[in-house]
């Protein structure tokens, strides 16, 4: 099965972008042909320094890397290096509708006090998105609950293409990593973490510094109720025992009891150390990688070549069907 999945280049990688999206791809790459996109044609909707981009792609292949993807089981590759996913985003926006995109909620959420500021790109990315997962007849995407919408838009994209044009695409399916797939912010557990948060002590950076982990453990928002327990109107809580369970592999439910009467002080103070011992050798590979970047290099590149091969021969039936050839 073809899979297809990718996260924007950031200096920022947080604990739910690598159980929610890392950790499901590595997973995925053992069984599956797994193509793995730097998406840096979707971080650009926002405004981006040059210098900071070309870095924080480096960083997210790094990062990639140090988790465990293979590029000799998955194809890694950046996505601006394809030209075929820029054109296919055109071609099909012609097939997309207004009232589809309008009712986008993300670009709803993230233009919300932009006004006319708001980037036509932001406008129009999910339809680039479906270009990314069409190009390559994809046949499942790992998605985030925030991402389903784009995924049904891809897959009506898809259809109404078949239809009107003949069949070209395949109609990809939803992976949803249900145990993973949603790490709550640590100072409001009415949302997710966000790499996009005005606060960092939303998130557990892959980065952060042990004394820094500790800090933002013990200053997350849980309650003043007492006792241990996995319990939904508890948030903060339940979302500290996801972490646990996700760093140790150990049951919430007996996480839960093991300190039902050790109080929360000694749960926060026991996950930080955990996170830490977690995330120190993963941060020293990342570092690893970064001071090779020939070796960097070479991996996007292979990878590109290899994606840009399947997509342009893709783009270029697209084309067929839809009378842009001479006969």
């Amino acid at each position: 099965m073809r899979v297809l999945t990718g996260i924007q280049p950031t200096n920022i990688l947080h604990i739910g972008n690598y159980f929610g999206a890392l950790k499901p791809a590595i997973e995925l790459q053992r069984e599956d042909d797994l193509f793995m996109m730097i998406v840096d044609l979707h971080a650009i909707t926002v405004p981006q320094k040059p210098e900071q981009l070309q870095k924080n792609i480096a960083f997210a292949t790094a990062a990639y890397l140090a988790a465990g993807i293979d590029p000799k089981k998955a194809t890694l590759f950046q996505q601006s290096r394809v030209p075929a996913h820029a054109e296919l985003g055109w071609l099909l926006q012609t097939v997309a509708r207004m009232g589809e995109l309008e009712r986008m909620t993300q670009f709803k959420d993230k233009s919300t006090a932009k006004g006319q500021n708001v980037s036509v790109g932001l406008f129009t990315y999910p339809v680039l998105m479906a270009a990314d997962i069409l190009l390559y007849d994809t046949q499942a995407v790992p998605v985030g609950e925030d991402q389903k919408q784009h995924l049904e838009l891809t897959r009506d994209l898809a259809e109404r293409f078949n239809r009107d044009f003949g069949q070209t695409f395949v109609v990809p399916k939803p992976i949803i990593n249900i145990a993973s797939g949603r790490i709550l912010a640590l100072d409001n557990p009415d949302i997710k973490m966000s790499k996009s948060a005005p606060s960092p002590k939303n998130y557990i950076s892959l980065m952060d510094d042990a004394d820094t982990i500790r800090k933002k453990i013990k200053s997350a928002v849980t309650d003043s109720e007492s006792g241990i327990s996995i319990d939904d109107a508890r948030p903060g809580l339940k979302n500290l025992l996801a972490i646990f369970h996700l760093v140790t592999d150990e049951p919430m439910s007996e996480i839960a009891t093991r300190y039902e009467n050790k109080g929360m002080k000694n749960l926060k103070e026991d996950l930080a150390e955990a996170l830490v011992a977690h995330l120190e050798p993963l941060q020293k590979k990342i570092n690893d990688y970064l001071k090779n970047p020939d070796e960097l290099e070479k991996v996007v590149s292979d990878g590109s070549l290899k994606a840009a091969e399947i997509a342009s021969a893709k783009v270029a039936r697209v084309k067929e069907v839809m009378g842009l050839r001479l006969a």
